[in-house]
């Protein structure tokens, strides 16, 4: 059975900081990069921000969160059962916003898109969004046998 986790948590922003530590710290068993850590961050951090802010309205709401591994690849699943969206091309857009009104720059997709492999969003208008993220990480380095320098 491949390795994985599962959240559900409020939509209060304080969550966002919670939901990317629990991701990058699962994925720490496949010894990342620092840099491949903070790809992953910014993208959990943006997946998350966007069901609070977009998905909620900054209501109420439940987030839930899923990762697994299978090898050395890490699936993450933003999900919220919020208001969903009409028009995910328009939404991957770069700078769309649907809330310009709170100065927001439409760069969420983009950057998920900029530092995973995959995103994948599937959405339901009344009925939420599903924000799916791969990225697939390289062995890490070996040091090379003494004398082979």
């Amino acid at each position: 059975m491949d390795p994985f986790f599962y959240l559900e948590f409020d939509s209060s922003s304080e969550n966002e900081a919670f939901a990317r530590a629990a991701v990058c710290a699962f994925a720490a068993r496949l010894d990342p990069t620092l840099q491949e850590l903070e790809d992953i961050r910014t993208a959990i951090s943006e997946a998350v921000t966007n069901s609070i802010i977009h998905g909620y309205d900054q209501g109420p709401g439940t987030i839930w969160l899923r990762a697994s591994l299978h090898g050395r690849l890490l699936t993450v699943s933003v999900e919220d059962h919020g208001i969903g969206m009409e028009d995910v091309s328009q939404a991957m857009e770069a700078l769309y916003t649907s809330r310009p009104d709170l100065e927001r720059s439409g760069l969420g997709f983009t950057l998920m898109q900029s530092f995973m492999d995959s995103v994948e969003v599937s959405s339901t208008p009344g009925g939420g969004t599903t924000v799916t993220m791969r990225k697939t990480f390289l062995p890490p380095c070996q040091d090379a046998p003494d004398g082979d320098a």
